[in-house]
């Protein structure tokens, strides 16, 4: 198979995923198992846990962009797929906790109220622009197109760097109000 037929056999897959992953979250994030009569223990130690996997998220992409500037294309690539291998155990981990335990209120008041708010909506809006730009720059490496892959590496980066280091900052702010 062709790099273009290949290309357009995953952008199938990413536009599907795109869509799906978006919509399972918010799905599931309204479903809590013990609400429904299971009897499952809810899974409260998550939190920091996922947060903390944000942050080796954060790290991993500045060494990726590091290694490849230094020109190790090798661990540019492992260190890219570690974080995204690190997006996807923070996502079940994330949809885990909701699943089980009920949603924590922020309890913070003025300015820093909307502070929060104003980085959490961030958050959760590029969370979601993220997942195709992700998909799209891996896929694009990969396949070896290489220029392409730089141009939309250079979008990809910042807003995948901004959730990530968003997510640590929005638990952080959280963490008071668990209960």
């Amino acid at each position: 198979m062709n790099k273009l037929a290949q290309e357009k056999k995953y952008k199938k897959i990413i536009t599907a995923l795109s869509v799906v992953i978006p919509i399972a979250v918010a799905a599931l994030f309204g479903v809590n198992l013990r609400s429904l009569g299971f009897d499952v223990a809810p899974l409260t130690f998550l939190p920091p846990v996922y947060a903390t996997i944000n942050g080796v998220t954060a790290i991993l992409l500045v060494a990726a962009v590091i290694a490849i500037k230094n020109g190790n294309k090798k661990l540019h690539e492992t260190l890219n797929t570690a974080a995204v291998a690190c997006s996807l155990l923070f996502l079940l981990m994330y949809i885990a906790y909701h699943m089980t335990s009920d949603s924590t209120i922020f309890g913070g008041q003025g300015v820093i109220k909307y502070v929060y708010y104003f980085i959490l909506v961030t958050h959760i809006v590029l969370s979601i622009i993220v997942i195709p730009l992700v998909l799209v720059t891996y896929m694009k490496a990969k396949l070896g197109l290489f220029s392409e892959h730089k141009k939309i590496a250079k979008k990809t980066f910042p807003i995948w760097l901004y959730v990530a280091v968003t997510g640590v900052i929005v638990y952080l702010m959280i963490s008071p109000y668990y209960v």
